[in-house]
């Protein structure tokens, strides 16, 4: 019988161990994608579904460890970036980034937690888009990081207002960006994303759930594994939507602990549909 090999992405990103978000919640997310995960955590963080306690930033040297030692041995055909910590990090990243040729890269741009918590300093924003845009397939800044990444006074709420956002950040060096709708307000969510020039937005219905704790890690990972499977960026950002929004409506019917709770990155819905049934 011949080998068959895996699809892999690489996730780039910190620790959760509530499992929520980060490197969890990213390979949960691969895995639904029919990919094998691969990791290199950049921090270690102590949060739960009530927010980021404390957080333990990684040395760069062993940062470029992990890497090193999964690039030895195993193709990597997609990587995603997540919570960086710090802008030393972002240096480490942006050379290891450089050895990989033609590998799709999806930069979730995190800033800050869902309670508030600063992941990055916002200061050093800049070093992010200078070091890390160029190397990027695809930029995904929720509406408040797009304000800060862009220099903006406020956030920006209306269509015109968000597309001329997503084009300042094209202009700072992302090759494509797609600026997520989730912290918007309204009955609807519209993601917008600039690819080539052009704008597709992307609209549905919110979803009535307290449970989105990853929403932004899980769509990141989620869209790196259409690439990594060879779909077109404005595919693999549909897909990658319809799955986060498939997730975020499976999981809105459960509790686990007394905040946020995280999505069901298996939903049971998605694979029937797809002929699969998820693990029992």
């Amino acid at each position: 019988m011949t080998a068959r090999e895996y699809i892999t992405v690489l996730t780039i990103a910190g620790s959760d161990g509530s499992g929520g978000a980060g490197i969890q919640a990213d390979l949960k997310a691969i895995a639904a994608g029919g990919c094998y995960g691969l990791s290199v955590i950049t921090a270690v963080t102590a949060q739960n579904t009530l927010g980021v306690t404390a957080s333990y930033q990684l040395p760069p040297e062993f940062i470029l460890a992990q890497f090193e030692a999964i690039a030895s041995d195993i193709r990597i055909d997609a990587v995603k970036i997540g919570m960086l910590g710090s802008p030393e990090a972002a240096e480490t990243v942006c050379e290891l980034l450089k050895s990989l040729s033609g590998v799709p890269v999806v930069l979730d741009t995190v800033l800050r937690s869902t309670s508030g918590k600063a992941l990055f300093p916002a200061s050093e924003a800049a070093s992010m888009r200078e070091l890390l845009f160029p190397l990027a397939s695809l930029v995904t800044p929720n509406l408040p990081e797009t304000s800060i990444l862009a220099g903006l006074e406020r956030v920006p709420t209306s269509r015109e207002g968000i597309e001329q956002a997503a084009r300042k950040l094209n202009q700072d060096g992302a090759r494509s960006v797609l600026v997520k709708g989730g912290h918007g307000e309204g009955g609807e969510c519209r993601d917008c994303l600039l690819h080539e020039n052009r704008i597709h937005w992307f609209s549905n219905p919110r979803i009535d759930t307290a449970n989105t704790h990853g929403t932004g890690c899980t769509l990141s990972s989620a869209i790196a594994s259409q690439l990594a499977g060879g779909r077109d960026m404005v595919e693999a950002v549909e897909r990658g939507i319809a799955y986060t929004r498939s997730a975020l409506q499976a999981g809105a019917s459960w509790r686990l602990g007394h905040g946020h709770g995280p999505l069901q990155h298996f939903p049971e819905n998605y694979f029937a549909s797809r002929g699969r049934r998820p693990i029992e």
